[in-house]
């Protein structure tokens, strides 16, 4: 059975954009999933990267077009200037790494709630009643929110080590236990064949 490492950002309007995707291909081909939240801002520096404001003015003018574009493509409702963003991404990180650690709900759903909570329905995915609002909905217990705190900070950046040492530069990411390596929600269509064998 493969397996998945998923990393990405909490703030990343292109994990966004993976909606339930992966979650798909993964019960397609039997596929086991981890999914590694990390700090994005920091590995950028690490990483060859910078944050959207300090890009060059023809990347943001590109980000600007190529995003609506792609969320139209995908039928999927995108804001480009959401009102809480970017905002604390640590403490929806922390939730996710303790639900998935607990077990129990539907952790892909609970990380597309976020996601569609900041991007597409105007909500801070930072505050404490968000999170845990986007837990119950995905049938985990909303206390994980206040519990995993501290097992989350760790794994936290545990996984910004982890994925700057692997090579991830960017979200989403996907690095299967073959060794290949996806980036961008636009490479699910190759993680898939390559799933299957054809890629």
């Amino acid at each position: 059975m493969a397996h998945i490492d998923y990393y990405f950002s909490t703030l990343s309007p292109y994990a966004y954009l993976v909606g339930d995707r992966l979650d798909e291909i993964a019960k397609r081909h039997a596929a086991s999933v981890t999914y590694k939240p990390f700090d994005i801002i920091s590995a950028f520096p690490r990483t060859g990267g910078v944050a959207v404001p300090e890009r060059h003015p023809s990347r943001i003018d590109y980000r600007a077009q190529e995003l609506p574009r792609q969320a139209r493509k995908l039928g999927m409702k995108l804001n480009m200037k959401p009102a809480h963003w970017p905002t604390n991404a640590a403490p929806s990180s922390y939730a996710i790494i303790a639900a998935q650690n607990a077990g129990g709900g539907d952790l892909a759903a609970l990380v597309d709630s976020l996601h569609v909570a900041c991007w597409a329905e105007e909500k801070d995915i930072a505050e404490d009643t968000v999170i845990k609002d986007c837990l119950k909905r995905a049938g985990f217990d909303p206390s994980l929110a206040d519990s995993g705190l501290l097992s989350g900070a760790e794994t936290y950046a545990a996984n910004l080590e982890q994925a700057v040492a692997e090579g991830v530069f960017g979200s989403p990411f996907f690095i299967v236990d073959s060794g290949q390596k996806f980036w961008g929600q636009d490479r699910l269509e190759d993680l898939d064949a390559h799933l299957s064998g054809d890629l």
